[in-house]
């Protein structure tokens, strides 16, 4: 017997929104089998990973922290993905966002003023990230580039522009001669929501961000549009729908989220620019706009628990003695799981006899005798 996919008549509505329970479950399930790989007893080390962060307040903080650029940045990313426009580069319109943010801050160092400094900071960084994502835009607009490939290639550079400021021109003349800009002036530094935490008013930031992009996806007719680009591009030519007005608006979109990201990393935890402001929330936004099904109420659960899972990677280095990297082996694991029950929402397994060879086809239709 050989086996086979076939396609669905109607994928199951149900599934798509369970299929994401159901990786998480199969995560759990496979980290068991991580720890026990690893030597580790497998019942502490989810213990570890999973319920040790959020013992204190300030571990929920952390959550919460971590879970802010990751929010912002698959919110915008779900605008483009609904349409098929497929935005891999947040990652560097991340780090420009983060960028352009602290340009206005150095300049205007030690100028008072938080609440007219901080919106200054915060447009700088928008329109960083919007306009590093306006090159793939550009040239898939102009010329029918790949929009992946551009955007993700953009990435590194964007990582080698820090590294040139930082040793170079915005280099901190008193930093010891560390890659960092200065630190900046409290005017320049998101106020905290929870004292004795690094929570900061970028999280209600993301919360305004992820109830916009809600209502522009489900409520408003631009993101009809959109929707219909993603699910039919034919219907929405017939439609008069702009295609090269969809990717501009999905690529941009994204960018100034992924900006605003940026943005609110180095004015609120780092408090500076570093080489350390790629942390890789461009890439796992990817995988929380997907595990959130690109809906503003998963994409706020999804970012949570890709949070938990970058938690747990620093509680295993820190009482398990493992590399804080094996948050990525949770992060791969739920991305695997999780196209893999996609691809049974959307095919069935089917048995199928193998095919005759002539020469066997040839002797069962010979008569007897």
């Amino acid at each position: 017997m050989w086996l086979e996919f076939e396609a669905r008549a109607e994928a199951s509505r149900a599934m798509r929104y369970a299929s994401p329970l159901v990786a998480v479950a199969l995560m759990i399930f496979g980290g068991f089998f991580v720890f026990l790989l690893l030597g580790r007893d497998p019942w502490l080390g989810l213990r570890i990973f999973f319920v040790k962060p959020l013992a204190e307040l300030y571990g929920v903080a952390e959550l919460l922290l971590k879970a802010t650029p990751l929010a912002l940045i698959a919110i915008g990313l779900a605008v483009g993905f609904r349409a098929n426009v497929w935005n891999i580069g947040a990652e560097g319109q991340y780090v420009m966002g983060a960028v352009a943010a602290t340009g206005v801050a150095l300049y205007f160092h030690g100028v008072d003023g938080k609440w007219v400094l901080l919106p200054a900071m915060l447009v700088a960084g928008a329109v960083g990230g919007a306009l590093w994502a306006a090159l793939p835009a550009l040239l898939r607009t102009r010329f029918n580039a790949n929009e992946i490939l551009v955007s993700l290639m953009l990435v590194y550079i964007a990582k080698l522009v820090v590294s040139w400021l930082v040793f170079g021109p915005w280099k901190d003349p008193e930093g010891f001669n560390f890659p960092q800009t200065r630190m900046f002036s409290d005017g320049a530094l998101l106020p905290v929501l929870i004292e004795g935490t690094r929570l900061n008013l970028a999280f209600v930031i993301a919360l305004v961000a992820l109830a916009a992009g809600y209502v522009f996806m489900q409520r408003s007719f631009y993101g009809f549009q959109m929707r219909v680009a993603g699910d039919a591009e034919a219907a929405a030519r017939y439609a008069g729908f702009s295609a090269r007005r969809v990717v501009w608006f999905g690529l941009l979109t994204g960018g100034a989220a992924a900006g605003i990201a940026g943005m609110a990393e180095v004015a609120g935890p780092m408090g500076q620019l570093t080489p350390a402001v790629s942390a890789n929330y461009g890439f796992a936004a990817i995988i929380v706009a997907f595990v959130g099904r690109l809906n503003a109420v998963g994409i706020l659960l999804a970012s949570l628990l890709m949070s938990l899972l970058y938690l747990g990677g620093e509680q295993a280095q820190q009482y398990l003695n493992l590399p804080s990297s094996i948050s990525l082996v949770f992060q791969g694991m739920l991305l695997f799981f999780l196209l893999g029950a996609d691809v049974l929402i959307n095919y069935r397994v089917k048995r199928r006899a193998p095919k005759a060879t002539p020469v066997a086809a040839a002797a069962v239709a010979k008569p007897a005798g």
